[in-house]
């Protein structure tokens, strides 16, 4: 009986699981969605217990498959989207029923008395940590301490997306070096955490999971979890890795100079290296490799494919109904809408930046806009424009990472975008790249998840055949018209990209100072608790008592 692997990518909207031969062919997919939450503004919030519910529907389902045998699966593996911020207990209860996940900003406040202790070209020369800081999973925590401290003293563990449902899974609490990286006290050159910055932030080393590399096995599945899932316990669970390195491994990204971009619900160009890139005015962002010894350093876009859904739902009610009565795409409609309007889309320019800032902007706080609409334009010229703008903003993207290194062509795309041949003509036309699209596609992280399974339990030696499993589908050469018009629009589309970040700004500062005349709450009250209040928090008051609290005889940091 042949052996067979389960690959989950867990990805911002949904988790799809992936059955895989032994060679690293698949054999089918699942996926099923589940809902993110916003109940203020800058909050980003999923519930754990939806990750894990819908790991199992997507499993059943999976395992209903006439091609699956759940007997020969050997080994499963998680891609895990980044930065996530999840606390338990020390019996490993969840402590919330909802946590902030990558693109939550909540926790601004927290950066503040943590880089008054270290510099923060410091902190990203020793991390990496190129996204607005407040996004990192050591500021989330501090927001729990100071926000949410009845929940704080419980917490024994901040463990991130797939290390929660690898927990679920095994009941062992791990995380890997990729996954780590993304903490915001981690070291990339030492591969652990940093002592300086772990005193920094005030919290006990203990909070954060040990390290373990990614094709490590953590264990067999759990009684319970064997049970939910309709699989054997013989099945070994690998630590598995962040979404951004697994991706990076299952789009070819094995050796140094390889370079991809990701057109998914955000996006992003990536370069791995033997040595991460940083530059302390762009801030590109590294994460550890699952891959030892590299790291793949990227620029990204926080709102590219949900800046494109956002679309959908305002303008595109009918599309979407049209879909779901004919069993067809949203977006392939959407596309063909699109392909009506010219290039350039009769003058309007659009700005994707729905969910905030990335290091690509001059302020975290700039939002999204269309530009230099009138009265003749059309639904076909705003969604060509949205597809323009992302493709725009993320050729600024692509100049930076010049600027460090070489990014020569053909470079692979993956995910969603990448299957609309409008969209990938756009992308290499503003990218002025000739673009591969591989039969892989959407199914990079799910691939990279794959291969670490197949590492881990010994059904490989080594990551190479991922390589031979790439097939050229489409190779997308930049027209010659359409690229020199993308170029012409490049200097207008950072001027207003500009403007819209000082407008946000100064809007910002406005609002403050109007709350802080206005404000009648007592001087030191905290604001009022969140959705989800903390189970047995009664009081605000400092939780200096809290065992994750750094004794004040911490050494300095270093």
């Amino acid at each position: 009986m042949a052996s067979s692997i389960i690959a989950y990518d867990l990805g911002t909207g949904g988790i799809k699981a992936s059955l895989y031969e032994a060679d690293g062919q698949r054999l089918t997919s699942v996926f099923v969605g589940y809902e993110t939450f916003y109940p203020q503004a800058s909050w980003h919030e999923q519930r754990p217990g939806d990750w894990w519910s819908v790991l199992v529907a997507a499993t059943r389902q999976l395992l209903d498959r006439p091609c699956a045998d759940a007997a020969a699966i050997r080994c499963l593996a998680i891609s895990g989207h980044s930065l996530g911020c999840v606390p338990l207990d020390r019996d490993g209860r969840l402590l919330c029923e909802a946590t902030p996940i990558w693109s939550d900003r909540r926790a601004t406040e927290q950066t503040v008395p943590f880089f008054q202790q270290i510099d923060p070209a410091q902190w990203y020369r020793t991390t990496g940590n190129g996204f607005p800081a407040a996004h990192y999973t050591v500021f989330k925590t501090l927001w729990y301490r100071d926000h949410r401290p009845g929940l704080f003293r419980q917490i024994d563990k901040i463990v991130g997306t797939k290390d929660y449902l690898n927990f679920r899974l095994t009941g062992k609490i791990r995380t890997d070096f990729s996954y780590a990286s993304g903490c915001g006290v981690y070291d990339l050159l030492a591969w652990d955490y940093a002592p300086g910055l772990v005193a920094a932030s005030g919290l006990a080393r203990e909070i954060w999971p040990d390290l373990a590399p990614s094709a490590s096995i953590l264990g067999g599945l759990s009684a319970a979890a064997a049970t939910e899932l309709g699989l054997p316990r013989s099945v070994m669970v690998a630590c598995g890795g962040v979404d951004n390195s697994c991706m990076a491994l299952g789009a070819r990204n094995l050796a140094e100079g390889r370079s991809y971009a990701s057109l998914g619900s955000s996006a992003w160009i990536a370069v791995t290296s033997a040595q991460p890139l940083l530059d302390e005015r762009v801030k590109p962002y590294v994460f550890t490799h699952v891959m030892p010894g590299l790291f793949n350093s990227a620029v990204a876009i926080f709102s590219s494919g949900s800046s494109f859904q956002w679309v959908s739902q305002q303008l595109c009610q009918d599309l979407i109904a049209q879909a779901d009565r004919d069993q067809l795409d949203v977006y392939d409609l959407m596309s063909a809408l699109a392909a009506s309007s010219p290039a350039g889309a009769r003058g309007v320019l659009f700005n994707p930046s729905l969910a905030g800032g990335s290091s690509l902007d001059s302020s975290p706080l700039i939002r999204g806009a269309f530009l230099g609409l009138d009265l003749g334009h059309t639904r076909a010229d705003l969604i060509r424009a949205a597809m323009e703008g992302i493709a725009l903003n993320l050729r600024l993207a692509l100049d930076e990472l010049r600027k460090l290194c070489p990014v020569p062509g053909p470079m692979v795309v993956v995910g969603g975008s990448s299957k609309s041949a409008l969209w990938r003509q756009i992308f290499a036309d503003a990218f002025d790249l000739t673009l591969h699209q591989t039969q892989i596609g959407q199914d990079a992280g799910s691939l990279g998840a794959a291969a670490i399974a197949a590492v881990a339990a010994g059904m490989w030696s080594d990551f190479s055949p991922i390589d031979a499993l790439h097939q050229l589908q489409a190779a997308t050469v930049p027209e010659p018209a359409s690229r020199t018009l993308y170029q012409e629009m490049l200097p207008a589309f950072r001027r207003a990209s500009q403007m819209l970040a000082e407008a946000a700004q100064t809007g910002a500062c406005s609002a403050s100072r109007h709350a802080a005349a206005t404000s009648t709450r007592p001087s030191g009250k905290r604001p009022p608790p969140a959705i989800f209040p903390a189970a047995g928090s009664t009081t605000s008051a400092p939780p200096s008592a809290s065992k994750h609290s750094a004794s004040p005889t911490s050494p300095p940091p270093t």
